[in-house]
């Protein structure tokens, strides 16, 4: 005599308690940003639009600067007309730089740029051992670093002191802005590139605020320590460029 056994699914009640048994999700749909539903994947990706954003930026001041520099070798070498003599005549007066406080200047900016590439690779590193310190009983131990940003804004602070030293030299030798075109020239790339820079030391505080908040993601901080780096680098190599645009013109 055959029986009818009928089919009957039972459910892990672990799993009926956990959501209905459904696995856990790692990978795909969540916020629609290639990152799953916090966020918590989708670093790369804002860091690669962060530092697109940053050479958009980076090309508007190069395209600045080239202008400066194309309008200041046209006017070098065009004569000014005197109306009283009826002659041209070059008024392109040559400025004595205090050279020894520029390179003076230019060796504190380098240094600090080279202070703002270790802060980077720092927090890089420390993004980078996240996971594992975030793993049950693994202790990579109590690592202490270096304050790198913070030395960072104290010797951007220091160059933009010395900038304004330099100024002050140039006018106790009655060098102004309106002296002569050479002189505007001049003051006109210092002031460009120290109001640039001073917008970099506001970022690198900014940085340094972000790495110190602790609610603050180590990926998030990242972005930030990353992008600000990349601009004081590149505010480094300007410097050095209009030193020696200088010293060519003068």
């Amino acid at each position: 005599m055959s029986t009818l056994a009928p089919n009957f699914a039972v459910k892990d009640p672990k799993a009926r308690d956990a959501g209905g048994g459904a696995p856990p999700s790692f990978g795909g749909g969540g916020d629609g940003n290639g990152g799953g539903g916090n966020g918590a994947f989708n670093y790369g990706e804002r860091l690669r639009r962060a530092r697109l954003g940053l050479v958009l930026g980076l090309t508007a001041v190069i395209m600045l600067f080239v202008g400066f520099t194309s309008a200041l070798l046209v006017r070098k070498g065009l004569p000014s007309f005197d109306a009283q003599t009826n002659t041209y005549s070059r008024d392109w007066v040559p400025i004595n730089l205090p050279w020894v406080l520029l390179f003076v200047n230019t060796a504190v900016l380098l240094v600090s740029s080279l202070t703002m590439e270790f802060a980077r690779r720092a927090i890089t590193r420390k993004a980078a051992l996240a996971p594992v310190k975030s793993i049950p009983g693994v202790s990579l131990g109590d690592e202490r670093g270096f304050p790198w940003l913070g030395t960072t804004v104290i010797l951007g602070m220091g160059f933009l002191a010395g900038q304004l030293l330099v100024w002050r030299i140039l006018h106790e030798h009655r060098f102004f802005v309106n002296t002569g075109p050479s002189s505007s020239f001049a003051y006109l790339l210092f002031a460009t590139h120290a109001v640039h820079l001073a917008g970099g030391v506001i970022a690198l505080m900014y940085a340094a605020a972000a790495s110190w908040m602790l609610h603050k993601p180590i990926e998030a901080q990242r972005i930030v320590v990353d992008i600000a780096a990349w601009y004081w680098h590149f505010m480094a190599l300007l410097w050095i460029y209009i030193v020696v645009l200088l010293m060519i013109v003068r």
